[in-house]
């Protein structure tokens, strides 16, 4: 009975921790910006503070542009670059201060071998997630 015990609650063990971790790193939902055009960027609310994201240039796969978020009040920005139903690795950026209320990094984005252009800018703002969907050229 113990050599069956044993592993089957190892298993049970490792079942849960996997769970947990899963459970923990879930990313927060994410509130959907519309924005017809990110170089001139776009306003939304964040907690009742307007908050400015745009991109320095369209943005092409393998070439560097610049993020950049104005919100007042924040500590933490980060952007993230995914598309819909595809795993496109890990590409979260933080965002450094650059000026009075404001955050830019440059970031690249990684190419895609199905050649979509959909993608979707995710912003989290103190852990409040912003999800701006974008084409690139």
């Amino acid at each position: 009975m113990k050599r069956v015990l044993a592993p089957l609650l190892l298993v049970v063990a490792l079942l849960a921790v996997a769970v947990a971790g899963w459970w923990l790193k879930r990313p927060a939902e994410a509130v959907t910006v519309t924005c017809a055009d990110l170089l001139t960027g776009c306003t939304f609310e964040h907690r009742g503070k307007p908050a400015h994201v745009r991109f320095s240039t369209l943005p092409a796969p393998m070439e560097a542009f610049e993020v950049r978020v104005a919100i007042m009040d924040v500590s933490r920005v980060s952007a993230e670059f995914q598309m819909v139903g595809m795993d496109m690795g890990f590409n979260r950026y933080d965002l450094r201060p650059a000026g009075q209320d404001a955050f830019a990094a440059k970031v690249t984005l990684p190419v895609c071998v199905s050649g979509r252009r959909d993608w979707i800018l995710y912003v989290d703002l103190d852990g409040s997630r912003y999800a701006v969907p974008f084409s690139t050229r």
